[in-house]
């Protein structure tokens, strides 16, 4: 086994997957406005599709919002169809926000126009080049899951 990276060494690869991510992430979003919602509406769409029903104080949360913030980003997802309010089955006080199917088909056009866009920019890269890539991505997802 190989010794632990300095912290020199761990800083300056966090520091430049910080920059490529921004870089990466602000190129592919640029297929965004074709869904007609902003970023605050498509990321919280973004964590009930892929996150399942969550209590809005839980969204706020996840979306480092205050809940009076997320009630509103959650009103206007509603009034679009996107997204319901029920009861939370495990508290009957309490209210869980869920897609509804209609925002489960925008979301995931969404992504497939965003997977679409860098596939493009992948083109131009070697099969080796690739294979890099691939295992970075499933590096990055490690290390995520420990953030």
């Amino acid at each position: 086994m190989a010794p632990p990276a300095s912290r020199a060494r761990r800083e300056a690869v966090a520091d430049a997957l910080h920059s490529a991510s921004i870089h990466l992430l602000r190129a592919i979003r640029a297929v965004d406005p074709d869904t007609g919602l902003g970023p605050a509406r498509l990321s919280a769409l973004s964590v009930l599709v892929f996150g399942g029903p969550h209590r809005l104080t839980r969204l706020a949360d996840l979306e480092q919002v205050r809940p009076p913030t997320m009630t509103k980003v959650v009103t206007g997802l509603e009034a679009a169809g996107l997204a319901r309010r029920r009861a939370d089955p495990d508290d009957a006080r309490a209210i869980q926000v869920e897609a509804t199917a209609r925002g489960r088909s925008l979301l995931l056009e969404g992504r497939r126009k965003r997977v679409a866009r860098l596939a493009g920019g992948l083109a131009h890269l070697s099969p080796g080049d690739l294979d890099v890539l691939a295992h970075a991505a499933a590096v990055m997802e490690r290390v995520a899951g420990r953030l």
